[in-house]
C-alpha cells in the first residue's frame, strides 16, 4: 500500500488501531460468553468491557512488548492487562491465537468487501448512464483488432455492465464465504472452550460459525476470496484495454478526459495519453498477482502452520486497497469519458462497406448459390476493396453489381438494400432489456 493508490476508508480497516480494537472485541465477547456459562466471573467480564471498551491501545507499547515476546497476540494481551488489571487473567480462556487472528481477518475482509461492493455499485451506475447515452451510437465492431460488423458503443458498455454485475454477485458470494468465526481452541476440537462461545462471538461480530476448523479457518475460503478479487481486476483491465485501443490516434473513438492544465508528456506538449487506463492495467496486474499466493496457502501442514500468515498480512490489505482505488478510478474514467461518434462513423466507413459482407454472403446462398461459391464471390470483391487506394466509398457495392455471378442472383436494388448499417442494430433494444430490464 502506498498513499498514491490508497483511499482512507479502506486503509483504516487495515490499520493497527483497527486490528487491535477487533482483537479486543473478540476477546471481550468470548469472556462474556464464558461468564454466561459460569466459567469466569461475570464481574470480570463486566470490568473488561468497562475498562477496555473505550481504551486507547498503544501500538508502540504493543510493539515494544512484542520485541521481547516475539508473539503479537501475547504482546496485545499483556498490554490489555496493563489497562484492565487483574481481571485480564480471564481473557483468552481456552482460546488459541488463531481464534483471534482468523476471526479478526474475517471481520476485516467482510468490511473490505462492503466497501468494494459499494464501489461496484457506483461503477455500475456510471456504466448504465453512459450506456443509455450511447445506446444507438453506431460503431464498428472488431475481432482480432480488424473491422468486423457494426455494433453500438452502448452495447459495448452494456457488456461491461453485465460483466460487473456478475462480479458483484461473485463478491457477495465471496464475502459470505470468508465471513466465518472460529473460537475452537488449539487444534479446533473445543477441548477447553464451549462451542457456544464461538456462536456468541460470531453473532456479535456479524459472522457465521465455521462448521469445522483445525487450528485455523480453512484457507480454501481465503483462496476463493482473493481469486474473486483477481477476476474483478481482470474485468477492470478488459475495459481499460478497450479504452486504450479506442484512444489510439489512428482510431480516436473515445478518449480519457484531459483536464485544463494537464500535461501528457514532459518532452512533447501535444500528447494526450491514456494514463488512467494504463494505470488501471498495472493495478489489475498487482491484484491478480496476489491470487497465486492465496491458492498456495490452502495446503498447510497438518492442523496448522504459519506459512500463510506472512502472505495474508501483505495481500489482504494490498489487494483490497488496490482494488478499491482501481474501481473508484474506473468509475471516474467512465463518468468523464469523451466519446466521438463522428470518428466512429468515419472508421465505420473506412473500408467502403465491407462490414456488410456477411449479408451479401447469406443473400447469395438464399438465392440458390452454394455457400462455397457465395463465399468465393464475396471474398474476391472484398479483397479488391481491401487493396484499393484512396476513397473506397461505394466501391464494394459497385464491384458486387459488376460481378456476373453476383448479378445473376441479386439485383442492384437487392445489393443496395444490404448496405443499410442500421440493419445491424435491430436487436439493440432486446439486448438492453436483457441487461438492464425494460426501463432502458
Amino acid at each position: 500500500m502506498i498513499p498514491r493508490y490508497s483511499r482512507p476508508d479502506m486503509v483504516a480497516i487495515w490499520s493497527p488501531e483497527t486490528r487491535f480494537r477487533i482483537w479486543f472485541e473478540i476477546e471481550a465477547h468470548a469472556t462474556t460468553a464464558l461468564a454466561d456459562l459460569g466459567v469466569v466471573p461475570k464481574s470480570a467480564a463486566e470490568t473488561i468491557w468497562e475498562k477496555g471498551a473505550n481504551a486507547h491501545f498503544d501500538v508502540e507499547r504493543i510493539d515494544e512488548i512484542e520485541r521481547t515476546t516475539k508473539h503479537d497476540v501475547i504482546a496485545f494481551l499483556t498490554h490489555v492487562a496493563e489497562i484492565v488489571g487483574p481481571e485480564a487473567r480471564f481473557l483468552h480462556q481456552g482460546m488459541t491465537s488463531s481464534d483471534v487472528l482468523d476471526t479478526c481477518l474475517a471481520v476485516q475482509l467482510a468490511r473490505a468487501s462492503d466497501l468494494l461492493l459499494a464501489d461496484i455499485d457506483k461503477l455500475l451506475a456510471a456504466i448504465k448512464k453512459r450506456a443509455k447515452e450511447h445506446k444507438y451510437t453506431i460503431t464498428i465492431g472488431r475481432s482480432h483488432g480488424i473491422h468486423a460488423e457494426p455494433t453500438t458503443f452502448g452495447i459495448k458498455l452494456a457488456e461491461a455492465y453485465a460483466e460487473f454485475d456478475r462480479n458483484r454477485a461473485r463478491l457477495v458470494a465471496a464475502r459470505a464465504e470468508i465471513a466465518t468465526c472460529a473460537i475452537s481452541g488449539a487444534i479446533g476440537t473445543f477441548a477447553n472452550i464451549d462451542p457456544k462461545v464461538e456462536a456468541y462471538v460470531a453473532d456479535k461480530l456479524g459472522l457465521t460459525v465455521e462448521p469445522i476448523s483445525t487450528q485455523v479457518i480453512p484457507r480454501d475460503r481465503h483462496a476463493m476470496f482473493f481469486a474473486t478479487l483477481g477476476v474483478i481486476a481482470s474485468s477492470i483491465e478488459r475495459i481499460a484495454t478497450e479504452i486504450r485501443h479506442l484512444q489510439r490516434t489512428e482510431v480516436l473513438e473515445a478518449e480519457e478526459f484531459f483536464s485544463p492544465g494537464q500535461k501528457g508528456s514532459s518532452a512533447m506538449p501535444h500528447k494526450r495519453n491514456p494514463v488512467l487506463s494504463e494505470n488501471l492495467t498495472g493495478l489489475a496486474r498487482l491484484v491478480r498477482g496476489m491470487v497465486t499466493p492465496a491458492l498456495e496457502n490452502v495446503a498447510l501442514w497438518h492442523e496448522r502452520d504459519i506459512s500463510h500468515s506472512s502472505v495474508e498480512r501483505m495481500i489482504a490489505p494490498d489487494a483490497t486497497v488496490t482494488l478499491d482505488f482501481a474501481l473508484q478510478r474506473l468509475t471516474g474514467l467512465i463518468d468523464n469519458l469523451l466519446v466521438y461518434p463522428e470518428n466512429m462513423k468515419r472508421n465505420l466507413d473506412l473500408l467502403g462497406g465491407l462490414h456488410n459482407s456477411q449479408r451479401v454472403l447469406l443473400a447469395l446462398t438464399q438465392a440458390g448459390m452454394s455457400r462455397e461459391e457465395s463465399y468465393a464471390a464475396v471474398q474476391r470483391n472484398a479483397m479488391q476493396v481491401w487493396q484499393a487506394k484512396g476513397d473506397r466509398a461505394g466501391l464494394f457495392a459497385a464491384l458486387l453489381k459488376a460481378d456476373p455471378e453476383v448479378a445473376a442472383r441479386l439485383t442492384p436494388a437487392d445489393i443496395d438494400a444490404m448496405f443499410d448499417d442500421f440493419y445491424h442494430l435491430k436487436h439493440v433494444d432486446a439486448l438492453f432489456e436483457r441487461v438492464f430490464g425494460p426501463e432502458l
